[in-house]
């Protein structure tokens, strides 16, 4: 069995002792390939010491996180952009939209958005979402840049069974993490009219931690629950979940 974290932040424990216990959970489970989003200038020095530290394992993305689009942030973009080169980077991420802290800041969330989009059209690369209370306006940006060359993962998708239509219909993926498990969150209905070939799992570390770690920090070992919650819900095994999960990372990531 392999799994695969599509969205992990394990970048985050510093302390070399407690992450490599981190890392240790995720491969006792076959939980062996983690793609880490970026979400601002700090950041790329801490997903550069993991990338070198576990290369077999940990693939990088570079992008800005919307709730980092603020005042200035044409020269943290600008920043970020320099940075790519000379670094292995296998999708713009995470970048999007988020309208639950700050509304005031659409237009430049909207603007960074949409320039991001085009240096993963420039490098070939698919992007990663974030979407939070703002779904009809990441898809209309989305839907200005449509293209062959658009695709990518929806991350923490958490929509109706329509969203979820609109958002393969465009070519992207659904990722489906710890929300799945939570009894009330309703997405065991939406999957339940999904084909498995158009989702992928995640876990956001260390966010939103699943049943029945709701509450407490995330990690990526506990991606193994979502991915029991989500062989339920296709009653299928675990081990095809697996499978056919990571080929679809496969195919977006192309690694």
């Amino acid at each position: 069995m392999l799994l695969t974290d599509t969205h992990t932040h394990l970048y985050y424990e510093t302390d070399e002792e407690k992450q490599a216990a981190l890392f240790q959970r995720c491969f006792d489970l076959d939980i062996n390939r983690l793609f880490l989003p970026n979400v601002d200038i700090s950041s790329i020095a801490k997903i550069d010491d993991v990338v070198k530290r576990y290369p077999e394992n940990c693939f990088a993305m570079m992008g800005l996180h919307p709730c980092d689009v603020k005042e200035g942030y044409d020269a943290v973009l600008e920043e970020i952009h320099n940075s790519i080169e000379g670094r292995k980077i296998y999708a713009i991420g995470e970048i999007g939209i988020d309208l639950y802290w700050d509304k005031t800041t659409l237009g430049m969330q909207q603007k960074a958005f949409s320039e991001q989009i085009r240096w993963a059209k420039e490098l070939q690369l698919p992007i990663v979402i974030h979407c939070r209370e703002a779904f009809d306006e990441v898809f209309e940006v989305l839907e200005s840049e449509k293209g062959d060359d658009l695709r990518g993962i929806l991350h923490c998708f958490t929509g109706n069974l329509e969203q979820a239509e609109r958002t393969i219909e465009l070519g992207f993926y659904l990722g489906i993490g710890g929300v799945v498990t939570y009894k009330k969150a309703g997405l065991d209905a939406v999957l339940m009219n999904v084909p498995l070939e158009h989702v992928v799992l995640e876990t956001d570390s260390p966010y939103l931690a699943p049943v029945p770690f709701r509450g407490k920090p995330n990690e990526s070992s506990y991606l193994i629950h979502i991915a029991q919650r989500v062989a339920d819900i296709y009653n299928i095994s675990v081990d095809e979940v697996a499978e056919v999960t990571t080929a679809n990372s496969i195919k977006i990531f192309n690694v």
